[in-house]
């Protein structure tokens, strides 16, 4: 696993796919600053991971080829299409591990809201795009962050 922003880690690319993630129950825990109520929880989170997303960019930039996946029930299908993903099928294996590690999700949830949030898992969704379209969108992504950014620092 490599760390793009506390919130935002890849595994190692196999057969030209990466899998991103979301930080752990364990990141949220120690990066999550508790003084934040849930919407600011919630755009510290997403500015996370578009900084994750654009040290990713940046990190691959030269494998045109490389394709990206992610699986979340945070992203909504707008905002990732507008950053570059697209929707695919989310497989069998990957719903198993989300239910296998709910207890680990529902923690991270309540942590994001700032109260008892139970994650729903039907709103789960898979996006994958090659980085090469990610690129092309990085301009977007980067205005995105810096806006939740001056956002953040505001509050």
């Amino acid at each position: 696993m490599i760390y793009y922003s506390p919130l935002f880690l890849s595994e190692t690319p196999k057969k030209g796919l990466v899998k991103i993630h979301g930080g752990t129950l364990f990141d949220y825990c120690f990066v999550i600053d508790r003084k934040m109520n849930g919407k600011q929880r919630t755009d510290f989170i997403i500015q996370q991971y578009l900084e994750g997303l654009l040290s990713f960019i940046e990190a691959h930039k030269n494998d045109q080829q490389l394709k990206v996946r992610g699986t979340s029930y945070i992203i909504n299908d707008r905002t990732a299409k507008k950053i570059g993903f697209k929707i695919v099928k989310t497989d069998l294996l990957q719903k198993f591990i989300l239910v296998y590690n709910y207890f680990n999700i529902l923690i991270s949830n309540t942590i994001a809201k700032n109260k008892l949030s139970f994650p729903n898992l039907n709103k789960t969704r898979t996006f994958e795009a090659n980085i090469s379209q990610l690129i092309e969108r990085k301009e977007y992504i980067d205005k995105l962050n810096q806006s939740l950014k001056s956002t953040l620092t505001k509050n």
